[in-house]
Parts: C-alpha cells; sequence; structure tokens
C-alpha cells in the first residue's frame, strides 16, 4: 500500500459515531430536563444541543468528553441573576440536583460552568444555557462571585461543516489526525484549538488546492510547520465560527511537539518504507504497517522466533483521549554513589546494578489509576527473551532495577472512568561501559 492509502484507512477507522449508550443517555438528561423546566414528559429532543468536539464533528473514535448544552427557558434567567450572590452557582447546583434524582449512584458535581456526570466509560459536561436572539447562548460562570458569559457553539459548528465541504472532508480528517498525534504523543492539546489551527492553516492556502490523498502527507508537514511557528507564550487565540478568546492553558507545549515531530518526518522523507515506519511512531499503531516491513527473511523470522513478543499497547486496552499533563522522572541510587534525577542527566548512560525509582512527579489529574509499562530493547534483550513492555497496574511509584545493555523507556498511563487521558515516557539507556 501506499502512504495515500496509509492515510485514506487511517481517517476512515477515526471517524466517531455516537454509541448507543452515549445516545440513550442524551436522551435520559433530556427528558428529565424537559419535564422539569418545560413541563414535558417525553421529550427526548428539543432544547439539547451536543457540543464540543462532537458537536463538531471533529471528536475521534475514543473521545470520552460528550458535551451538551441544554436551553433553558429564559423566564428563568431573572430569577437568577437577581440573586444577591452568584446566582449562577446556585443555577447549576439546581441542575444538579434534578439530575441527581435521575442517576442517584452516579458522581455528579456542579462547579464552574457545567455540570458533571461521571460515567463509567465517559463523562458528560451539560452546560445550562439561555438561547439569544443572536444564535448564541449565555451562560452561568460561578468563578469570583458569579457572572454571566457567552458561548457560540452554533457558528463553530457551521464553520466546521462548510470548511469540511471546501477540502473535500481534509478539514475533518486532519482534526482527527492531529488528535491521533496528541493522543500518542501525549500532551493536552484543546479540541477547539486544534480545529482552530486546521481550519487557520487551510484557510490560509492561496494555491490551487489538492486535498486528494496523496497530498496528506505535505498538508500534515505544512500543519506542523504552521503550529511549530506560533508564539508558544500568546496569551489566547480566536475560535474559528465564534471568534470566542481560547486561551493558552498549555503554555504553547504544543509548538515545540510540532517542531520535533516535523523534524522526525524530514530526516525519513528518502525512504517511504522509513516513513511509514516514523508515521506509525507519530499517530500510534492504527496507522497501517507497509507491506514490505512485514515481510520477513529467513534469517530475519529466526530472530523474531528467538524472544516471546510479551509487549502491549494502551490503545489494546483502554482507549486514550488525552485530557492532562503527566511528567515523570527516574531517581538512580546505587550504596556508596550519589543519587540523581535522569530527568536532569537526559544523554547519560546508567550503569547496572543500579536502583532505579520512576514516580509521578507531577499531573493536573486527579482521582485516577495508574499504569506502568517497562519496555527492555536491544539484542541483550531479545536474547535474554525479556522485552518485557507488559501494561501493569500500580501507584505513583515503581521500583526497577538496572540489569543489562540497552536503550530501554518506561511509560506510565493515567486512567479515569477507564479512559487513558494522560501519558508519559521515559528514556532509560544502560551500559555496562559505565559502570
Amino acid at each position: 500500500m501506499s502512504l495515500a492509502n496509509d492515510f485514506e484507512s487511517f481517517c476512515n477507522s477515526k471517524n466517531f459515531e455516537l454509541s448507543d449508550e452515549m445516545d440513550t443517555t442524551i436522551k435520559e438528561i433530556t427528558k428529565k430536563l424537559n419535564s422539569k423546566y418545560y413541563d414535558l414528559s417525553s421529550e427526548e429532543k428539543d432544547h439539547m444541543y451536543i457540543v464540543g468536539s462532537m458537536g463538531r464533528m471533529t471528536a475521534v473514535k475514543s473521545s470520552s468528553d460528550l458535551d451538551l448544552l441544554f436551553d433553558l427557558p429564559n423566564s428563568l434567567f431573572s430569577k437568577y441573576d437577581s440573586y444577591e450572590s452568584n446566582g449562577q452557582s446556585e443555577l447549576l447546583q439546581n441542575v444538579k440536583e434534578i439530575l441527581k434524582e435521575r442517576y442517584p449512584k452516579t458522581f455528579i458535581k456542579g462547579d464552574g460552568q457545567v455540570v458533571v456526570i461521571e460515567f463509567t466509560k465517559y463523562t458528560v459536561e451539560l452546560v445550562p444555557a439561555f438561547k439569544q436572539s443572536n444564535g448564541r447562548f449565555k451562560y452561568p460562570d460561578t468563578h469570583n462571585g458569579g457572572s454571566w458569559k457567552y458561548t457560540d457553539p452554533l457558528s463553530e459548528q457551521k464553520e466546521c461543516m462548510e470548511s469540511s465541504k471546501k477540502s473535500s472532508g481534509a478539514f475533518v480528517n486532519f482534526c482527527h489526525i492531529i488528535r491521533e498525534w496528541k493522543n500518542n504523543e501525549g500532551f493536552k492539546f484543546g479540541g477547539l484549538l486544534i480545529d482552530t489551527f486546521v481550519f487557520n492553516y487551510l484557510n490560509s492556502c492561496t494555491f490551487e488546492d489538492d486535498y486528494s490523498f496523496d497530498n496528506y502527507l505535505e498538508i500534515f508537514k505544512s500543519i506542523l510547520d504552521y503550529v511549530g511557528k506560533l508564539d508558544k507564550n500568546q496569551s489566547y487565540w480566536y475560535a474559528l465560527g465564534s471568534n470566542q478568546k481560547i486561551f493558552n492553558n498549555s503554555k504553547g507545549n504544543f509548538v515545540s511537539k510540532a517542531k520535533k515531530t516535523l523534524k522526525q518526518i524530514q530526516d525519513a522523507e528518502n525512504n517511504e518504507d522509513d516513513m511509514n515506519n516514523v508515521l506509525r511512531e507519530i499517530l500510534g499503531n492504527d496507522f497501517p504497517k507497509s507491506e514490505s516491513s512485514e515481510f520477513l527473511t529467513e534469517e530475519s523470522l529466526a530472530f523474531k522466533k528467538a524472544y516471546d513478543n510479551t509487549e502491549e499497547f494502551i490503545e489494546d486496552v483502554f482507549p486514550v483521549d488525552i485530557r492532562y499533563s503527566l511528567q515523570i522522572d527516574c531517581r538512580i541510587s546505587q550504596n556508596g554513589f550519589r543519587t540523581f534525577w535522569l530527568r536532569k542527566f537526559p544523554n547519560m548512560y546508567i550503569g547496572i546494578k543500579k536502583e532505579l525509582r520512576f514516580s509521578v512527579t507531577s499531573t493536573d489529574c486527579r482521582d485516577y489509576d495508574v499504569f506502568w509499562k517497562v519496555r527492555n530493547v536491544g539484542n541483550e534483550a531479545i536474547r535474554r527473551n525479556c522485552i518485557r513492555g507488559q501494561i501493569v497496574k500500580g501507584n505513583n511509584q515503581k521500583i526497577e532495577h538496572s540489569q543489562f545493555n540497552g536503550n530501554h523507556y518506561v511509560e506510565c498511563y493515567l486512567v479515569k472512568n477507564e479512559v487513558c487521558v494522560a501519558r508519559a515516557r521515559i528514556d532509560v539507556p544502560i551500559s555496562t561501559l559505565f559502570n
């Protein structure tokens, strides 16, 4: 298969479809709120909007956030607006208590701007709002004593639809590709910001656009180049369609990630097989493997049979939807030697017989389960039949010991409601020459 076919197959596999379970949840919530606020006993559709990435049709298959907006009767606005202090909080709490009647055993909280309902495999974030004559919505913000703010998701959805038609579907496909890159690399990159950057790049092209899959690698490189040249310290960007501000809550980490990834691609451009392998490293194992890379000679087949392939991949265990940041480090110690942290010396080889204490050093995620993967790499790992790579549940620390040569690595995953929401990796180069 060519790279064009690989991209086409990959993109076709990423289209999001609302599950029956999610669809039922939306209908249940809509029916409950319509009964309370509109005295409608069985209405399961009116006044509810699917918003966020799912509403814009740019979510990928592994997405686990279901963003909803419920249009409240305008007559209720004056009631909560007239509170002496934070009527916005009272509104969220009122919606929360109504939904608790429907889901008494489910964790529900009302905070900030949304009511959050945490189901087993996905999370609903519901915004109660009031539709305005211009199509925008006024919604509550409980911070700093309470205030009303505006959002315009319908304009964003319209812009996404028009951009997708104009680009023969490339807009949605590249929104999916950038999300998969983000999920595989393991860094925060908001969905609306992704959609806006893809839109801005495609909208800035002045040449005769070629949106065929034959041109996808060039478009991907150009989008990475565009993102890599952004100012990582910029405070905010304006969203497509609505022009609302999207604040830079991740310190522009996507800028350096884009530069690094673009260089990976450029370094592999002379060989299509190398490019396929690099794209699998960048976008994950769902990107099709080239036929030539799967071809094995008798010698390579014998080499492959010399060890048990025990490696597991997180996307085969849990859906991956990176929404939080995560950093891990490794404290290296040995009796009689100075203790040091690996990230302070990233190019240093580690000797054998040392204790390696891996730990979660920072994350903005709460209430999570921790899983670890230790992967041994190199001829010595194969000779010993010890490549490992299994994904194992643990806690915030994991202790290992350096035993033999190889450019090994350790990955950590945070899982919340059966979804991997954060991931991080640290390379562990070991050599007996540095004992």
